[in-house]
Parts: structure tokens; C-alpha cells; sequence
């Protein structure tokens, strides 16, 4: 069916001001002043530090937009890649993902959330010690979960000196609250968004706290908002454990798999070759060396795009008969964002740890952490060991978590477009089908296949789906499955 199209109520006046909260008018009001950069325009907003607390002055937050292709195009879309952490203006810069219809139709806006990239940043420590902070393995064992502590414990203080009180207020709620505020600088009466992976986390919070100002929403590659951090854990374990079983299965149908024996054979190959790096890290040509940390990013990394599953058997090669990990190496950082010089890309890693820990702490009890660790590892015997005491990783924390501020059923939101792809590592299918059925105006589009979200791939059904929605407000027949 057709619903109402949702335009564009001009430059930022009051009309789209309307929804301001008392004391933030000149935030909700101010004007964006774009400039050209190589082909985008770019701009900076003000966005206040605490959205309870007007007096504690304000922050930046960096846009990036791809104009719309026609002369008349219905008003903003604003996107979001997910992470938590990963940089919204990056996701503008590739214009492939965007359909021809959706880019004649809108401004699409990418931003990047505050604590992140070239917003107001969340800072920790520098580049070598968190290379060494990425690099090094710490042993299951109570002796190796308590140095895992310390280290934790350590980044945390050095992102409380370094980045100050806005480490208390990187959450997702006050990211959602700068996106309304963004809706009216942009001069839009109606939020219209495109949030992939933890975006739709993102996305699922904006409609629950403005269910009214919820315009076109398709959120890709969902997050079950009602999960606890150890169960978001303990799911998102599995659908790498499934992701990894539906690639070997692959690779050993063919005739160059390093793997060898039956599907079970060569997860026990992976398993022990990740146990294999922490007692004796495996070498590559450039002298560093690939540890069991390194090494299960390596292996988890070209799981969210079955485009890269030749990679991970090129890496196991190398392994397994070369003894050298380069293509491992590069795997790990390419998932952590490090340069060949030891530097960093950006500051995701900082922001991904600051965003979850503002959120929500999972169990931080020693004998309960044992305790779902195992229950993890029996679900999930080859990868899970990586996804056990999540509980640790707000060690030392310096602000507590915020509490949720809004309804997670957003009543009264226009209908929301739910996007789950059958075997997603990252965001496993029924976390999709859960944000569905969580929203009140949700509805579930389903991609069989594998890799981490759908939409901007090749799958034409889901691309028109998403396009026919987004331009025209054109809902799929009800359970779409592509």
C-alpha cells in the first residue's frame, strides 16, 4: 500500500523547530552553513554535551552530504553504518550503496554520532599502546581474566583524562536526540533514515523517543533491542559460530580448501589453530606476529561478506601450509582500522567500547561470567571462547550507565521497515525478527542468504523493496522474503 509522502517543511524554521526541548530552541534552530568537498558538501553543527542539561555548553557533530540528482528532491535521509563507532561520513563516501532512485530523491546525509571520527571524539589512548591493547592474549583463566581487568581498567581511565565529560554522554538515547535535532536543521518535518547494524539500534531508539517525527524508516541488519548485553553477546557468538560452519561448508565443496575431513573435522582445524597462536603466535613477513586475539578477528572479519570468504581461505593456506599469517594479519587490521605504520584510521575502537559501556554493563560477577562463558562456549565451540565475559569490558568505567527513557514498542510511529538477512554473523536473523515484532508498526523483510545486512548489495529484491519504500512509501507485500 501507499502511505502519505513525507516532504520537506524548509530551512530549519519553526515549523521543523517545533519539537525542540525546552532550552535547546537555538540548537534546533541554527542554521548549516555547507561548503563543497570534492563533490559532497560538508558542514559542522552544535549539539549540546548533555540533552538534560542545557548549561553544560555543547559539542560538534560533522555531516556529510551527497546532494540529491534532481532539482526538487523530497528532503533529507540521514544514514548510519552501525558499529557503534563507525563513521557516517565514510558511509556517504561510497555512493555505490545508494540506489538511482533513492539518490534522485533525497539529500543523503551522513553523520558521524558524537564521541565519533571527526565529531567530537571520544580519545583513550595513543596508537602504540592501543595496537598493544588490541594485540596481546589474555588466557581464560582467573589469573588471565584478572590482568584482562587491569588492562581494562587502564583504558577506561586513560578515556576519562583524555576525552572528559563527554564519555558520560556518548549513549545511544543522546545520539538519537542530536538525530532529531539534525532532522530540523535540516529542514525536515519527518525523520527519514537508513541504519544499518547497531544503526538500528540507532534508528529502533529515535522512533521510541519521537514516535511522532518518525517519517520513512528502514533499519538493515537488526539488533534485538530487548536483549541484554550477555544475551546480545551470547547470539551474536552463534551467528558467527553458523557464519563460520556455512563457510567451511563452502570451501571444503571445493577442490582448494587447506581444510580437510567433514565440516566438523575443519571447525575443529579453525579452533585449534586459534588455540595453537596463544602458545606460539604465528610469524609473517613483516616481523609482527598474529596472536589468538589477532587471529579470531582475522577469521571473524571476512564473515560478514561472503565476498571475502576466499580471503579467509587464502589466510588458512598460509597457515596451515606455509606456517606464515600475513593475510591473517591483514584480516585483523582491517577489522581494527590500523595502518601498516601502527596508526589508526579512526577512532572506532574507542567509540564502539564508549557507546556500549554507556549503554549497558553485562554481568561483571566473576562466577556468573563463568558461568555464561561456558554456556556460550557449548553453543558456539569454535569461536565462542571470543564472546564470554562481556562483563569485563567496562572495567573501571568512569560513569555509570544511562537509564532507557523510552518506549522500545514506539506507539504511534509511522510503519517501520525491518531488514534480516538468514544468516547474519554480526546481527543474527532473529534479532530481525524480534525488532519486528518489538515495534509496533515494524514489518520484516528477509534476505535468504549470507553476509552482514543487505541492502546497496545485489540482491535487486531488497533494493527495490527498500528504494519503493524510502521514495514512493510503498510497503512490500507482508513477509517479503528475497
Amino acid at each position: 500500500m501507499a502511505l502519505e509522502n513525507v516532504g520537506k517543511s524548509g530551512g530549519g524554521g519553526t515549523a521543523a523547530a517545533s519539537g525542540a526541548p525546552d532550552g535547546f530552541e537555538e540548537y534546533y534552530t541554527q542554521t548549516v552553513a555547507w561548503s563543497d568537498c570534492n563533490g559532497f558538501q560538508c558542514a559542522t553543527v552544535d549539539a549540546p554535551l548533555d540533552w538534560h542539561d542545557a548549561g553544560k555548553g555543547g559539542i560538534q557533530i560533522a555531516l556529510k552530504k551527497l546532494p540529491a540528482t534532481s532539482e526538487s528532491p523530497q528532503g533529507s535521509l540521514l544514514v548510519n553504518p552501525g558499529g557503534p563507532g563507525v563513521s557516517g561520513i565514510s558511509l556517504v563516501e561510497d555512493t555505490s550503496g545508494f540506489g538511482f532512485r533513492l539518490r534522485a530523491a533525497f539529500d543523503i546525509v551522513g553523520f558521524d554520532p558524537r564521541g565519533v571520527g571527526q565529531s567530537t571524539p571520544v580519545k583513550c589512548m595513543d596508537d602504540a599502546a592501543k595496537d598493544e591493547f588490541l594485540t596481546k592474549d589474555y588466557p581464560y583463566t582467573d589469573e588471565g581474566i584478572t590482568q584482562r581487568i587491569e588492562a581494562v581498567r587502564a583504558w577506561a581511565q586513560a578515556c576519562g583524562e583524555n576525552t572528559g565529560e563527554l564519555l558520560g554522554h556518548v549513549d545511544t538515547q543522546s545520539a538519537a536526540r542530536d538525530m532529531d535535532m539534525l532532522r530540523a536543521v535540516l529542514g525536515d518535518a519527518k525523520l527519514n533514515y537508513l541504519g544499518y547494524s547497531y544503526g538500528t539500534q540507532l534508528g529502533a531508539t529515535y522512533a521510541g523517543l519521537f514516535p511522532g517525527n518518525v517519517g520513512r524508516l528502514v533499519l538493515d541488519g537488526a539488533v534485538d533491542v530487548t536483549l541484554t548485553a550477555d544475551e546480545g553477546a551470547a547470539e551474536q557468538a552463534v551467528g558467527f559460530e553458523n557464519a563460520l560452519r556455512a563457510y567451511v561448508t563452502d570451501c571444503l565443496a571445493g577442490s582448494e580448501c587447506p581444510l580437510g575431513g567433514d565440516v566438523d573435522s575443519g571447525l575443529r582445524q579453525v579452533a585449534a589453530m586459534l588455540d595453537d597462536a596463544a602458545a606460539h603466535p604465528i610469524p609473517t613477513s613483516s616481523g609482527r606476529v598474529v596472536t589468538k586475539n589477532l587471529a579470531f578477528y582475522g577469521v571473524a572479519f571476512p564473515l560478514y561478506n561472503k565476498g571475502n570468504w576466499s580471503l579467509l581461505t587464502t589466510a588458512f593456506q598460509e597457515v596451515f601450509h606455509e606456517g606464515k599469517g600475513d593475510t591473517l594479519l591483514m584480516l585483523a587490521d582491517n577489522y581494527n582500522g590500523r595502518n601498516a605504520d601502527g596508526t589508526f584510521q579512526d577512532n572506532s575502537t574507542e567509540a564502539f567500547r564508549a557507546v556500549n559501556c554507556a549503554d549497558e554493563r553485562a554481568a561483571e560477577d566473576l562466577g556468573q561470567m563463568k558461568q555464561l562463558a561456558a554456556e556460550i562456549l557449548q553453543q558456539a565451540p569454535t569461536l565462542g571462547e571470543a564472546f564470554g565475559y562481556s562483563g569485563v569490558e567496562c572495567a573501571g568505567w568512569p560513569y555509570p550507565a544511562v537509564k532507557r527513557e523510552f518506549d522500545l514498542h514506539a506507539k504511534g510511529a509511522a510503519p517501520i521497515m525491518v531488514i534480516g538477512t538468514t544468516n547474519d554473523p554480526a546481527t543474527p536473523y532473529k534479532g530481525a525478527q524480534a525488532l519486528a515484532k518489538t515495534l509496533d508498526s515494524g514489518f520484516l523483510v528477509t534476505m535468504e542468504g549470507e553476509g552482514h545486512t543487505a541492502y546497496g548489495a545485489t540482491n535487486e529484491c531488497v533494493n527495490n523493496a527498500v528504494d519503493d519504500y524510502l521514495v514512493e512509501g510503498t510497503q512490500p507485500e507482508p513477509g517479503l522474503t528475497c
